[in-house]
């Protein structure tokens, strides 16, 4: 099972609309897919039309009161599972505090389910938390998407040397353009020429489009009613660019 987390420091970067769609296509292709929406405000369980409700709460998930399998639920579409969201993540700092090595806690959760899925997708909440470094020793990727602004690009830096100072032995970083509005001539700049502003490659980018804000009326993945359109594209391109790169040493 390869674990990929969609992850920034700052909010309002489009995980959550990445995390569905890349979690959507990969099931599509065949693969057996988990999305556990890691964040208290449920927006991926909201999508998918699942209650954003755990029995027992992350309290019974961190002490074992109740397996995490038994939490799953299936959404609309095939080999697609969701684990959703509760609003008692938002303690999930605290909790963790609690447990014998606080640090790795959701790695050893997930180990359980190695055998179920080709793909974990977590949807993460921003900020870098004892939760967040949880994700970053569980997962063998961080799918970040990224604004092309230069705060954004700098958060990313951020990112990067946090990672690299703690050490987390076999973690990808792989960045890509989101929300990209190509009215504005530093987007478009930043997108055309990322080398010499980017220390990793960025994956693809994603445009600012309408659509995207529609899967909140329509409540499902783009691919589902807007497979024509720019965003559907690129993010059926982004896809097609992280299993090259899962794919690549």
């Amino acid at each position: 099972m390869i674990t990929l987390a969609c992850y920034n420091i700052k909010g309002g970067v489009g995980k959550t609309a990445s995390a569905v769609n890349l979690a959507y296509l990969a099931a599509l292709g065949g693969a057996r897919t988990l999305l556990w929406d890691l964040d208290a405000q449920g927006a991926a369980s909201f999508y998918f039309r699942v209650k954003a409700r755990v029995k027992g709460g992350s309290r019974g998930l961190l002490r074992r009161k109740r397996k995490l399998e038994a939490a799953i639920k299936a959404t609309d579409y095939p080999r697609l599972d969701l684990l959703p969201a509760d609003f008692s993540y938002r303690n999930l700092d605290l909790l963790l505090q609690q447990q014998r090595k606080p640090g790795t806690r959701l790695r050893k959760l997930i180990k359980p389910l190695r055998g179920d899925y080709d793909y974990l997708f977590l949807d993460c909440p921003p900020g870098i938390t004892l939760a967040s470094e949880n994700v970053f020793a569980a997962a063998d990727a961080l799918l970040v998407p990224t604004i092309p602004t230069t705060l954004a690009l700098r958060t990313l830096e951020q990112l990067a040397a946090f990672c690299g100072d703690q050490g987390y032995p076999g973690l990808r970083l792989l960045p890509f353009f989101s929300m990209v509005d190509r009215r504005k001539q530093l987007q478009r700049e930043i997108v055309a020429r990322p080398d010499g502003l980017l220390k990793k490659p960025a994956l693809g980018s994603i445009p600012y489009a309408t659509e995207v804000e529609q899967m909140g009326l329509r409540r499902a993945p783009l691919e589902t009613f807007g497979r024509a359109g720019a965003a559907a594209t690129a993010y059926r391109q982004l896809w097609a660019q992280l299993q090259r790169a899962l794919a690549s040493p």
